[in-house]
């Protein structure tokens, strides 16, 4: 079982795409679980999970009696995901003083039986649930977009996905930076992904070859509720993702 995690801090940046489109793409190829640790829940929503009614993300890293993982998977028609919950941002006091408390989404994973892969979603943060999902993975997944303000803060989290890999995770690894709503027609695009290809070298990774390009089609399958895969998987963005999930997992 391989366990991606798709992180930045900066906000609407593309996690939620790219992490259910992931999710979507590998699960023709195996079984997926995708877990939502953003307290804004929008794979969540994208998944049409239960947040009330059913064991969250929140009941597995607050349970003192360590809720196992699987009693808060929900098998719905997009696939298997573990929602989020709003109270997750309370996690942060509530785990406050307990060294357990960052292990706990890797103990519950590693109780996991059945999946070849699990797709992390997380918040645009710097947290204790972020540390959780890092301990827990193996790979980390960065969408970055060709802009000015393309690598602001992701210095800071390299620095902590290093801190974690020397300290508790010795396997978790980078494993590239992921251009997406990408067009390549101008100059400033283009100039941008090479300083960020360069950027990567020097944290050690790689920028994937494989970019993400945008079309309407992407909106109009998260407002109806369907991944992008089987939507409209002859779009532009579904097919790049095709691609990068190839290049991801060779």
């Amino acid at each position: 079982m391989v366990v991606y995690v798709v992180a930045n801090q900066k906000g609407g940046i593309g996690k939620t795409t790219t992490a259910t489109n992931l999710a979507g793409i590998l699960g023709k190829k195996g079984k997926v679980l995708l877990i939502d640790a953003d307290p804004q829940g929008n794979s969540t929503s994208t998944y049409e999970a239960q947040v009330t009614d059913h064991a969250t993300l929140y009941d597995v890293i607050i349970d003192s009696d360590k809720l196992p993982l699987e009693d808060a998977v929900q098998h719905l028609p997009n696939g298997d995901i573990v929602a989020s919950d709003p109270l997750l941002a309370k996690a942060e006091k509530m785990l406050d003083g307990d060294v357990e408390g960052f292990y706990r989404l890797k103990d519950a994973i590693d109780m996991l039986d059945g999946y070849d892969y699990v797709v992390i979603d997380t918040a645009p943060s710097l947290n204790i649930t972020l540390y959780n999902c890092l301990i827990a993975a193996d790979k980390v997944i960065i969408p970055v977009t060709a802009d000015s303000y393309a690598m602001q803060g992701i210095d800071q989290l390299n620095e902590t996905i290093m801190a974690v890999k020397r300290r508790q995770n010795r396997n978790l690894e980078i494993a590239g930076l992921l251009l997406v709503k990408y067009s390549g027609r101008s100059n400033l695009e283009r100039e941008t992904k090479i300083a960020i290809e360069e950027h990567a070298e020097k944290m050690g990774t790689k920028l994937f070859d494989t970019t993400i390009r945008e079309c309407i089609k992407t909106k109009e399958a998260q407002e109806q509720k369907k991944l992008l895969i089987d939507y409209a998987p002859k779009c532009n963005t579904c097919v790049d993702y095709v691609a990068f999930v190839d290049e991801l997992i060779k």
